[in-house]
């Protein structure tokens, strides 16, 4: 089977669970499709003894399809630009300091936080792990992943304030989370001397760079687009902007993530607002929503089909069951010193803490990001206790968001 046919066939599962969710299943959309994607895979494990060739055409797709390169450097930056172009700035600009300390402040905290509960973990299932590995985990499980949450939020009635919030953070917070996880890898690497100093000037480069990108190749994509009204042409500059800022970021080590939500929002900031159908902004609300909208649905089959290809899962479904209530931990306690500091000197919507804590999603970031760690017993470990968690944010935690909003907060309608 070649890739094409490979991409081919993943489109095609991925509108008939779709189908499948909307006509009888009913669950929210991107949830939904992880659910019956890992329900898919499960089944074909179950019976291949049975009939061995669904299981191993499943297999032969998934490894096709390398999953951490086509999120990482593919599908990301369409993923974020999609989800930037569609920020309200006036709101993410009124909650720009609680924004920014999570993003920043708030990954770190979780990263140290979960790596020291990790290394207990271990330690007390009699499991060696060293101490990076365990920096590494945390540096990768610990932002939340925009998309993810994006897809969640649509279905949630939370609080406009706190939607806000929670959709900067993520934004923010995977430059900042993918920054610390290429810093401790080096740090992991015994063939490179790493120093501090090699951090902050990583940090500096990718995000000051990224951030310059960005705005720099946004601003030329947004003079070219407010010179012309015509649909065909608005998309493919759009398109281009994606595309070759990905390319020109990738080639200085500049973080991508950051020059693609940094396009995004000076793009839909300046663009104006316009009720006609005809001017650009509208083009590019439809365009890039449904692009955001497929590319979801891929991405979510993609996450749920990693159980093929996943053979050692058993192996550490305890650990990874374990670390649940550990992310969930980390992440409440790394929020709620910024919290009390922070947001506590303006009036909160009841419930803060406990709904920016669970609001955390992740999702297929962070199993791309245990993908590229290198072969050994502890990238395994890793990449299934990650994989437990991602499945536990997206199906448990997104399931359960709504209903504690509900239980905990007015409706976001009534604080717009």
């Amino acid at each position: 089977m070649d890739s094409y046919t490979a991409v081919s066939i993943l489109v095609a599962l991925g509108a008939m669970l779709s189908y499948i969710n909307l006509r009888f299943v009913r669950l929210p959309g991107t949830i939904g499709i992880v659910v019956l994607a890992a329900a898919v895979t499960i089944i074909s494990l179950i019976l291949r003894n049975i009939s061995p060739t669904f299981a191993e055409a499943l297999r032969d797709i998934t490894e096709r399809i390398d999953f951490s390169r086509t999120l990482l450097e593919i599908m990301l930056g369409f993923l974020l630009f999609a989800a930037a172009l569609q920020v309200d700035f006036d709101d993410l600009k009124a909650q720009f300091r609680p924004v920014l300390v999570l993003g920043t402040v708030g990954v770190i905290l979780s990263t140290v936080l979960f790596a020291f509960g990790f290394l207990f973990l271990t330690r007390a299932l009699d499991i060696d792990m060293p101490l990076i590995f365990c920096f590494l985990f945390g540096a990768l499980i610990s932002p939340t992943d925009p998309v993810a949450v994006g897809a969640v939020l649509r279905q949630s009635p939370i609080p406009r304030r706190l939607e806000t919030i929670i959709t900067g953070e993520s934004l923010i917070n995977d430059g900042v989370g993918l920054v610390l996880f290429v810093s401790l890898q080096e740090v992991a690497d015994p063939n490179v001397d790493f120093h501090f100093s090699d951090a902050i000037l990583l940090f500096a480069r990718e995000v000051i760079g990224g951030i310059t990108l960005g705005l720099a190749l946004g601003y030329v994509a947004y003079r070219l687009i407010k010179a012309t009204d015509d649909f065909q042409t608005v998309v493919l500059l759009s398109l281009a902007l994606v595309m070759v800022l990905s390319v020109f970021t990738s080639a200085v080590h500049a973080s991508v993530p950051l020059a693609e939500v940094a396009a995004g929002l000076f793009l839909g900031t300046r663009l104006p607002d316009s009720k006609a159908e005809n001017s650009p902004k509208a083009y590019l609300n439809r365009f890039w929503h449904l692009i955001d909208e497929i590319l979801n649905t891929i991405l979510f089959v993609m996450i749920g089909l990693q159980i093929v290809v996943l053979p050692f899962l058993s192996n550490y479904l305890v650990i990874g069951l374990l670390s649940i209530p550990l992310m969930v931990l980390a992440r409440g306690l790394s929020i709620a010193l910024p919290f009390l500091l922070q947001f506590r000197r303006e009036k909160q919507t009841p419930g803060s803490l406990r709904i920016l804590t669970w609001a955390g999603l992740r999702g297929g970031i962070s199993i791309a990001l245990a993908l590229s760690l290198p072969d050994s017993s502890h990238k395994e470990l890793i990449l299934a206790s990650c994989y437990c968690l991602v499945l536990f944010s997206i199906i448990g935690q997104g399931l359960t968001l709504g209903p504690l909003v509900t239980s905990v907060a007015q409706p976001k309608q009534a604080e717009a």
